[in-house]
């Protein structure tokens, strides 16, 4: 049975994008309006490019393994809010995240899981970046211009 504590303060966020710099967003089911791009945790010892492409599948139904799924080697450390300590062992209270690009050649119509989002859209990555909830979510979007110029 799984329990209530069982994350891994380990995870990853994978932006995924068209080559027109359109970004896919995700709204949680948990918190209406928080929008993000496809996050997890990693379970047990699988790898975190595992990782990516198991929690690519279950938000969106896209299989990144016949994708260009870059590991952007970037990590970022942070405080896990308050409201959702209860996900992991007692004590913890930072999250190490995994940052990784996925390359659509256009949007494409999602499959989403409704336990955990509501909705998704695509928008042009300054707007996306500007309604996403989370700091390094929104910087890893900012960083698209740069960064598909080297894919």
């Amino acid at each position: 049975m799984i329990t209530l504590r069982n994350k891994q303060p380990i995870s990853v966020l994978v932006v995924i994008y068209t080559p027109a710099l359109d970004v896919l967003l995700l709204e949680r089911a948990d918190h209406p309006g928080y929008w993000q791009s496809v996050t997890g945790s990693r379970e047990d010892a699988e790898s975190l490019r595992d990782t990516a492409m198991r929690e690519v599948a279950e938000e969106t139904g896209l299989k990144a393994t016949h994708l260009t799924l870059t590991d952007w080697q970037q990590q970022n450390t942070y405080e896990i809010y308050p409201h959702w300590r209860h996900r992991y062992p007692e004590g913890i209270t930072q999250n190490t995240e995994h940052v990784f690009g996925l390359q659509l050649l256009q949007p494409q119509k999602i499959k989403i899981s409704p336990r955990e989002h509501l909705n998704f859209q695509w928008l042009p990555y300054q707007e996306a970046a500007d309604k996403v909830f989370s700091p390094s979510n929104r910087e890893a979007i900012l960083q698209l211009s740069e960064r598909i110029q080297h894919v």
